[in-house]
């Protein structure tokens, strides 16, 4: 399911599976991704920083043009504990190992992964991204 801001509208909660992992798309090329994210960022229960958030910075090939400071957004990912995933869609390979990724994230994340739980993959991010 996707959405543009959050917080999500109230009159179809009834009707909403359970959300297992939230993915924040950052635009690099856009000063307004980043403001929407960190807008949205509030309307997010504490408990889902706890291995259910991730952030996907896109345009990451086009450093030319980037309008969002890195440090910003790897900021975002240590303040809310939570990976920062780099990525170019416009490369097939890219955005094809980026979109396996996401399904494995989003695999531990519902439970189906025996033995991992999205809190321990969560560290276990944070940890192979400090060496």
């Amino acid at each position: 399911h996707l959405t543009t801001s959050l917080p999500l509208p109230s009159e179809r909660d009834h009707l909403r599976p359970r959300i297992d992992l939230i993915v924040f798309m950052i635009d690099i090329k856009s000063k307004y991704s980043l403001k929407n994210v960190e807008a949205s960022l509030a309307h997010v229960d504490a408990s889902f920083f706890l291995g259910k958030v991730c952030f996907l910075v896109t345009g990451v090939g086009r450093v030319n043009y980037c309008s969002v400071e890195m440090n910003a957004i790897c900021k975002l990912g240590e303040v809310y504990c939570s990976p920062v995933l780099f990525c170019e869609l416009e490369l097939e390979g890219i955005r094809n190992a980026t979109a396996q990724r996401l399904l494995r994230m989003l695999q531990i994340c519902a439970g189906h992964i025996p033995g991992v739980s999205a809190l321990s993959f969560g560290t276990l991010m944070r940890n192979s991204a400090d060496e």
